[in-house]
């Protein structure tokens, strides 16, 4: 039981190229469940769609079981915000078909994963070039596109019938988009107090999210490197001394191991 508790650890921590593998599956995986999610989110379930629900369901739960029994400290690893999205998928995919509940919509706080999966971002970190150029523009991107998606879904349970269809999650994207940008057409509108609250939720938190992609995208680029000294973890691609204290920095640039 130990050795396999040791080679669990491994994949989720280890630095060989095995463990690099097993986490950017583990990251399709995420991709996927995400996509099927949506896709699925506005469609009627039937046999088919329940059952790869369950099998999905499933994996989500092994993956959450492994990350537990490794963990050196379980309450931290139960209070990280995908740990918990992954906690609620789990619920709504696997409980929900035995209640008749319509929480399809919480699945898409799966999407929650891409955005803190830190051995992924440790990965891609030391590996990819361009990811660390657009470190802050890529998250950004990614925590809007998280925003939108789990809000329409949101937006399509409080404001439609499932008898909709993909029709009318379209019309729950187009009022989420249009709110989150303040262009407000009012063609589409939640009259309720708590779509009219919703509405408020989406411009705030949507236009924050937007200016920070926005700043992200045309700001100049930085790398994520913690500087030895000093501690500043922002520089430029091609620094070799810290701006802040002048200590020499070791930053990996593409075909070369130290700048």
């Amino acid at each position: 039981m130990k050795d396999l508790k040791r080679s669990i650890r491994l994949l989720y921590r280890g630095d060989s190229r095995r463990a690099r593998r097993f986490r950017y599956g583990l990251i399709v995986f995420d991709t996927l469940t995400i996509l099927y999610f949506i896709a699925t989110a506005a469609l009627p379930h039937g046999q088919i769609t329940t059952i790869a629900d369950i099998v999905f369901g499933l994996l989500i739960l092994l993956d959450l079981l492994a990350r537990f029994w490794i963990a050196d400290n379980r309450r931290r690893e139960f209070t990280r915000i995908y740990t918990l999205a992954d906690v609620v998928v789990v619920i709504s995919v696997l409980l929900a078909p035995l209640f008749s509940a319509n929480l399809g919509f919480l699945r898409v706080l799966r999407g929650l994963r891409l955005i803190h999966a830190y051995h992924l971002l440790r990965d891609l970190r030391r590996e990819s070039l361009l990811f660390r150029r657009h470190e802050d523009a890529i998250l950004a991107a990614v925590n809007l596109f998280v925003f939108i998606f789990v809000t329409t879904s949101v937006v399509f349970v409080l404001a439609f019938d499932e008898q909709d269809g993909f029709p009318g999650y379209v019309d729950a994207l187009y009022f989420t988009v249009a709110t989150l940008t303040t262009t407000g057409f009012g063609d589409i509108t939640l009259t309720t107090a708590t779509g009219k609250l919703l509405s408020v939720f989406i411009m705030v938190v949507g236009v924050a999210l937007f200016v920070q992609l926005a700043r992200a995208i045309f700001q100049p680029s930085k790398i994520r490197y913690t500087c030895p000294q000093c501690g500043l973890n922002r520089h430029d691609p091609d620094a070799i001394h810290c701006k802040h204290c002048g200590e020499s920095l070791k930053i990996e640039t593409e075909g070369n191991t130290g700048a």
